[in-house]
């Protein structure tokens, strides 16, 4: 058992940057890059293992022959997961995700609830989330048709370090000018509302999903969605702090100044994230060599293999089901 490191999939939406490629070293030949998906098995973008004994794996292949590697709290043996970089140069468009009942039963994927940590971000830079009040099915399709469903959503400001919990059925958009790591189901579920009447590389305008989102969305009156004091831990070596904790996911922001040691259960598989710095990975077995990480990288940790430590330099997110 070791631990992956993982190259991800890349996706050349039209709304996407050059940040990911520049700044994260993703080595993936699309213009625009506008995500990676860095520990993924969805069929649309498998991430690929490149080191040890699974070197040039699909990682999809790797947790099939080793499902053990999930974890005892993963009961159908699928990565329930998908964790992703994100790099808004324009609005993504305005959409919304269903539950997992509509979802495999309409689409045969599950739902999307997702999280976001803000990594960067404009100054002015915002994004959209639910409504500022409540609407129905008439009220938003006029306002569609004539451009005017600005109004009725509720924009929120964005800096660097904030916090966002997605849950499916939230009409929601990523503004320009925004960078940021996504943790989610894995589904590639999107219901399309409005995309500001732009046209793909091709010169036709993207397709909208009009029913199926007001089918699955929530109308009522957005949640006050403003940061809340979070609670940072310190220790010798390291900071902690829970970002997010729901069914789907836990994610902790980890602040490594020189060590920072926790433990892979068998529960659960743990992904590691880098977002600043370097670092490497050791464990307990001692027929394995540490495992380095720098700014940009994911890495999988298999379900049980043990006490681990991190020893660097480096701001990680560290995710577990």
């Amino acid at each position: 058992m070791e631990i992956l490191k993982l190259k991800p999939a890349g996706k050349d939406y039209l709304w996407g940057g050059t940040r990911l490629r520049d700044e994260y070293g993703k080595k993936i030949d699309l213009t625009p890059l506008a995500e990676t998906w860095e520990c993924s098995v969805h069929p649309d973008g498998p991430s690929i293992v490149t080191n040890g004994e699974f070197k040039g794996w699909k990682l999809t292949d790797v947790l099939k022959q080793h499902p053990e590697f999930l974890g005892l709290k993963v009961k159908n043996g699928e990565l329930p997961i998908l964790v992703k970089f994100i790099d808004a140069k324009q609005d993504l468009s305005v959409q919304v995700h269903p539950d997992d009942e509509y979802a495999r039963k309409n689409e045969h994927q599950n739902g999307k609830t997702e999280m976001w940590y803000v990594i960067d971000a404009d100054e002015g830079a915002n994004l959209i989330y639910g409504f500022q009040h409540k609407v129905t099915d008439d009220i938003l399709r006029n306002a569609v048709e004539t451009g005017t469903l600005d109004k009725h959503l509720q924009k929120v400001s964005v800096h660097k370090g904030d916090i966002f919990y997605v849950p499916a059925g939230t009409v929601h958009g990523i503004g320009a000018g925004i960078l940021l790591a996504e943790i989610q189901e894995s589904s590639n579920v999107t219901y399309r509302v409005y995309d500001y009447d732009r046209v793909d590389k091709n010169g036709k305008k993207r397709e909208l999903h009009f029913d199926k989102a007001v089918h699955v969305m929530n109308m009522d009156m957005a949640p006050d969605v403003k940061q809340m004091p979070r609670i940072i831990k310190h220790y010798p070596g390291c900071s902690r702090e829970l970002l997010c904790r729901c069914k789907y996911f836990e994610v902790e922001r980890i602040q490594v100044t020189k060590a920072f040691s926790f433990s892979v259960l068998e529960e659960s598989f743990q992904v590691i994230m880098c977002l600043e710095g370097e670092g490497q990975i050791e464990t307990m077995d001692e027929n394995l060599k540490p495992v380095r990480f720098v700014k940009g990288r994911t890495l999988l940790l298999p379900a049980g293999l043990g006490r681990c430590l991190v020893v660097g330099d480096a701001t990680i997110l560290k995710i577990r089901c």
